[in-house]
């Protein structure tokens, strides 16, 4: 796959080999230079072996090496073995101490025996003809290959987490005995360690990665930069078991970097922060964009004395002052979630601070929503989370019982009056109106930034911190607490609860859409159930009136909500895959997948009821948060929505039928076509009366339960197919079960 992706087309590529390594955490270690215009300081990656590759290290270098040898054999072109003649190999022989007090930049050496060109270096992406040529390649050394642009790499080390006091209690006993064992296992097995630790020694996780990463360095290692990667290799090292898993990357972003956008606010001081770029942030920091490469941050940020830091994290930072003039902002979070949605803002950002009697006006919004009878008893609802390990706020009863989550509104100055006019009475009752819709929020608080005019959106929503636009101030509550809203349903569906592929935005914005109006609904409490239906019919018409023109006037390839058709989701060996026209310019302005989405879900919603809908929505967040999706829903995905739909009244055929050609219900798991059998025999789909016999016949374990419905419901035609079903049956069925059924019978 990675052979044809080109950098001047319109598909953003994925290049980090997620197959063999994953990044588990993240402790960045940054200096920000406005007077240069540039981000530098150190990364630390936490990596585990990927799941291709579980191996111990004495154990699995024969396995890996076959299989590297295996893609050799099928000819494909993987950046884990791939030659590295095409770009310059580089070892910086910068200090520690002279990078932290100087900051000055050295000019990272070329490896003698690097044989590259221009040409080949341009594209990123390697390009030998023959990968699996010994002779050409000079090694079998496995590669860790990152995603990364626009960044100045200086140095790369493999770092001495074996040196910092008091870690070996983290390694079992066992772990630690033999002659024989070798340091560089032992840093492994440290690492591993510390990122496999239990959700409840979260704190202690984190601490012990903070004293790692401050851990000397023992050894540097040989790496590449492309135009869209970042390849890392230790000399000698065949396979992924045996790979650092713990390296420091010296790097500085440049003042070009597409990641981050220099620029002023509304004041006129400087500022800089993430914009939501189709890059992502490989131009921020090197790291892993694949959605599927869940990963945990720290970040400790340093700025002069005026500036404010804010960040995705759980924690509301406050500054240390670390010399005069100098202060340090210290952000985490441990909820495993793509680096892509990491977000930074710095500036003279100064929060709006409420006055005493909005303050009261809030903390009685916050019992302005009660719960909807099925929310009671879904709210407490103690289920095991489907996702990694980590301290989840769904398990939490103080966090299931929050409505309304700390926040803080932060804006440049002259903007603070407005945001006291409006946005700060918004925000907690937008917020319960969410809570009254979802339950749990995901995240245990919330900053919202008014960032400057520049920003190309009217809103965008990370962990932890919503960016808003200044355009969503002026004109009274309307925009601004429909866009609030908006951005906070990200908090469910796009952040806790994501896509699998990145091409299937809809699922986000989709979602958003559709939810925004129903948090907006509840939100305006001084409006009739009449007046928030006509805004809303009023809301859908104007939608649908831009959905209609941007459909006109769109290339119709960008139109599509699944571009990649049968292969979303699919990834090359390595991992690496690419976002069909994630580089294309216009693609950003459209508005097609939100509007695609949002009719799709309001028509579900119009079909089996908002109520029902929004019951089988708040099931969905329960089972599927801190988990990636695909609209090609899972067999439990289909369990859950076939379960909702049981619990409605009355389904007409026409319904039916579309959940039977749409989801091809006969070819499913046997889980699934239970419930597809129990619809229809409640619905009395004659059409489906086949699929129920052939369950009947070929699941027998799973039959039982159906004979007694076709039965209760007293039609003659069920109870027909039923006797009929037996008799073929009973002959070759178990004696227990034959007996209960006769029972049901006859």
């Amino acid at each position: 796959m990675e052979t044809q992706l080109d950098p001047m087309k319109d598909d953003l590529p994925l290049m980090a080999n997620t197959s063999y390594m994953l990044v588990k955490h993240y402790v960045l270690d940054l200096d920000v230079d406005f007077k240069g215009k540039v981000i530098e300081g150190s990364i630390v990656l936490f990596l585990e072996t990927g799941s291709q590759h579980r191996k111990t290290s004495s154990a699995g270098k024969e396995c890996c090496q076959s299989q590297f040898d295996e893609t050799c054999e099928m000819g494909t072109s993987e950046p884990c073995h791939i030659p590295m003649i095409n770009v310059p190999t580089c070892s910086s022989k910068m200090e520690y101490n002279d990078f932290a007090i100087s900051g000055k930049e050295e000019e990272a050496t070329t490896d003698e025996n690097s044989n590259h060109s221009n040409n080949e270096q341009a594209s990123g992406i390697s390009s030998s003809k023959d990968p699996c040529d010994i002779e050409n390649r000079g090694n079998k050394d496995f590669l860790l290959v990152l995603d990364c642009c626009d960044l100045s790499v200086l140095k790369v080390e493999e770092v001495d987490v074996a040196a910092v006091s008091g870690i070996e209690k983290l390694v079992r006993p066992a772990k630690l005995t033999g002659v024989s064992q070798e340091v560089e296992n032992l840093r492994n097995q440290i690492v591993h360690e510390l990122v496999t630790l239990p959700a409840d020694r979260w704190k202690e996780q984190l601490h012990y990665s903070t004293l790692c990463s401050q851990a000397p360095g023992c050894g540097e290692l040989v790496f590449s930069t492309g135009t869209w990667s970042l390849e890392i290799r230790k000399s000698g090292i065949q396979t992924p078991a045996d790979f650092p898993h713990a390296i420091r990357i010296w790097y500085k972003t440049k003042p070009e970097g597409r990641s981050v956008t220099w620029t002023t606010d509304q004041s006129g001081r400087p500022c800089v922060y993430t914009m939501g770029s189709p890059i992502n942030n490989r131009a921020l920091f090197p790291c892993q964009e694949p959605p599927i490469a869940l990963s945990t941050w720290q970040a400790s940020v340093r700025t002069a004395a005026g500036f404010v830091v804010l960040m995705s994290g759980e924690n509301s930072a406050e500054p240390v002052q670390l010399r005069e003039g100098v202060l340090s902002w210290y952000y985490y979070v441990s909820m495993p979630m793509p680096a892509s949605t990491f977000t930074i803002a710095v500036g003279c950002w100064q929060e709006v601070k409420q006055q005493s009697f909005k303050q009261t006006a809030a903390i009685e919004t916050n019992t302005e929503f009660p719960l909807p009878s099925s929310q009671t008893d879904f709210r407490w609802h103690e289920e095991t989370c489907g996702h990694v390990e980590y301290p989840c706020r769904f398990q939490n009863p103080a966090a299931r019982l929050q409505a309304v989550i700390p926040y803080r509104v932060f804006a440049p100055w002259c903007l603070m009056e407005s945001c006291e006019e409006y946005l700060l009475q918004l925000i907690p009752q937008c917020l319960s109106a969410a809570y009254a819709t979802l339950g749990t929020h995901p995240f245990s608080r919330l900053d919202v930034l008014i960032v400057p005019s520049n920003f190309s959106s009217l809103g965008m929503a990370s962990p932890h911190i919503i960016f808003l636009s200044q355009s969503v101030l002026p004109g009274g509550s309307h925009l601004c607490g429909t866009r609030l809203c908006h951005e906070i349903a990200h908090a469910w569906f796009g952040l806790a609860i994501g896509a699998r592929d990145w091409t299937e935005e809809w699922i986000s914005e989709g979602f958003a859409t559709f939810l925004e109006d129903i948090f907006w609904a509840r939100a305006q409490q001084q409006l009739s159930h009449d007046e928030i239906k006509g805004q809303q019919e009023l809301k859908a018409l104007l939608r649908w009136r831009r959905l209609r023109d941007e459909v006109q006037n769109s290339e119709e390839e960008l139109q599509v909500l699944r571009p990649k058709k049968e292969s979303t989701g699919e990834l090359s060996e390595s991992g690496a895959s690419v976002v069909k026209y994630g580089l294309k310019a216009e693609k950003i302005f459209m508005q097609v997948h939100y509007l695609k989405g949002y009719f799709l879900l309001r028509s579900l919603a119009k079909t089996i009821g908002e109520v029902s809908y929004l019951a089988s929505l708040r099931k969905f967040v329960v089972k599927f948060h801190g988990q990636l999706v695909l609209s090609q829903l899972l067999p439990d995905q289909l369990v859950l929505l076939l379960e909702s739909l049981l619990e409605e009244k009355t389904l007409c055929p026409r319904i039916l039928q579309c959940l039977e050609r749409t989801y091809q219900l006969q070819k499913q798991d046997a889980e699934v076509r239970h419930r597809w059998c129990e619809l229809v025999i409640k619905h009395k789909y004659e059409p489906g009366y086949g699929d129920v016999e052939r369950f009947l016949r070929e699941d027998q374990a799973m039959g039982v339960y159906l004979y007694g419905e076709l039965m209760v419901n007293e039609d003659a035609k069920q109870q027909e197919l039923a006797r009929k079903c037996f008799a073929a049956a009973q002959e070759h069925m178990d004696a227990s079960s034959a007996k209960v059924v006769a029972e049901m019978l006859f």
